[in-house]
């Protein structure tokens, strides 16, 4: 008889017991390759949709903090500054406080110039520019909430009031942002002059100033020269990488990445114990079994091989359901959750992750099988059939 079949043949003695471990196998892997590709799409976008010349000036204190607009001119004069503009995070939602939106007020002209990747057309960058009430939607955003050019819409904040003590500002949809394969169409953006003589408190300040640098290779010149512009002042800076502000926005949430591993981890040695324990009980109350396999001439190599390959097909099983599962949960979501934000535009298993998981399968049946294999091996043919 063939080890396999006779793997599947020590699997099937106690179905119930073999069940419950294919099905903490199955929630390891599950909670593995979610959070994985959670994790991945992140670093993704962060990476992905941020420029090399790019580069991002936030408060010292906090990018929560916000900064005078004077500075934008002096940034823009700092030597191999190509273009700068400004933005200020809104917090908006769309008529409920549920319907969050990513929003930001803009300088509308210079954003569009300088994320030309948003891939917006030229008759409606014109319209942007020029319109104060006017708002670029991003197209995810667009199509889940059924808006067109030409709609007119109530953007809400749970930041910003206006002096009449209102919380809304209405836009027009006079631009829709196509995005690409780098950079997705999502967020919604309107004119910070518009926003700013309307709101009540800390008027004439912004949240980021951007900057295009002639080149990647000036960008640590350039950081430079910027926080040196307002050393010792009341608002002091702090200028970094576009990726590395994308990061840290996403970070804000908490280290995502220890906390995959502290999850996953906690998973594993959880399932390595559970998994472990039960096939060393499973191999003591076989030990007649495996001293007629000794007697009738099995070599304790090939008994312990047996006894491994239980553990495999306990992982692998478990592990490739995991996955199949993961992979429905992402197919059938990912779509939703790139409507909310375009940091998970990207969420897939990748050929890494999958193949990350398979390692662990094997690693996970090696070692689950590694103390009841050495039992198996240390079993006494006299000693057992003594005990029978």
């Amino acid at each position: 008889m063939k080890d396999l079949a006779l793997a599947f043949s020590g699997l099937a003695r106690k179905k119930l017991r073999t069940a419950l471990l294919i099905f903490a196998v199955f929630i390891a892997f599950l909670i593995y390759a979610v959070l994985g590709a959670f994790s991945a799409s992140l670093d993704a976008a962060t990476g992905s949709s941020a420029s090399s010349n790019r580069l991002v000036v936030s408060n010292r204190i906090n990018f929560t903090e916000v900064l005078p607009i004077a500075y934008v001119n002096r940034v823009a004069n700092v030597p191999n500054v190509t273009d700068v503009s400004y933005s200020m995070w809104f917090g908006g939602y769309y008529q409920e406080e549920r319907n969050f939106l990513i929003a930001f007020a803009v300088e509308p002209a210079s954003y569009a110039r300088m994320f030309s990747d948003l891939n917006i057309p030229a008759d409606q960058v014109q319209r942007f520019s020029t319109q104060r009430d006017c708002m670029l939607a991003g197209r995810t955003d667009a199509d889940r909430w059924g808006w067109n050019l030409g709609d007119r819409i109530p953007v809400s904040s749970n930041i910003w009031r206006q002096t009449d003590g209102a919380n809304t500002w209405p836009v027009e949809v006079c631009a829709i942002a196509e995005g690409g394969e780098e950079l997705p169409g999502a967020g919604v953006y309107i004119n910070y002059e518009y926003f700013d003589e309307a709101r009540a408190f800390a008027n004439d300040t912004v949240g980021n100033i951007h900057i295009q640098t002639a080149g990647a290779e000036y960008n640590d010149q350039v950081i430079q020269d910027v926080d040196a512009l307002f050393q010792n002042s009341p608002a002091e800076t702090e200028t970094v990488t576009e990726a590395a502000f994308n990061a840290a926005f996403i970070d804000q949430q908490g280290n995502l990445g220890l906390i995959i591993l502290g999850v996953t981890g906690a998973a594993f040695v959880t399932i390595l114990l559970i998994v472990g324990n039960a096939m060393s009980g499973a191999i003591r109350e076989r030990t007649g079994e495996i001293a007629v396999m000794k007697t009738i001439g099995f070599p304790s190599a090939r008994i312990a091989r047996i006894v491994v390959g239980e553990t495999l097909l306990i992982a692998c099983i478990g592990g490739l359901i995991g996955l199949i599962v993961a992979w429905l949960i992402i197919e059938l979501g990912g779509a939703v959750l790139a409507a909310f934000s375009p940091f998970f535009a990207t969420l897939t298993l990748s050929p890494q992750l999958l193949a990350t998981a398979v390692a662990l399968m094997a690693l996970l049946g090696l070692i689950t099988g590694a103390i009841p294999a050495w039992n198996a091996m240390r079993v006494n043919v006299v000693t057992a059939f003594r005990r029978i």
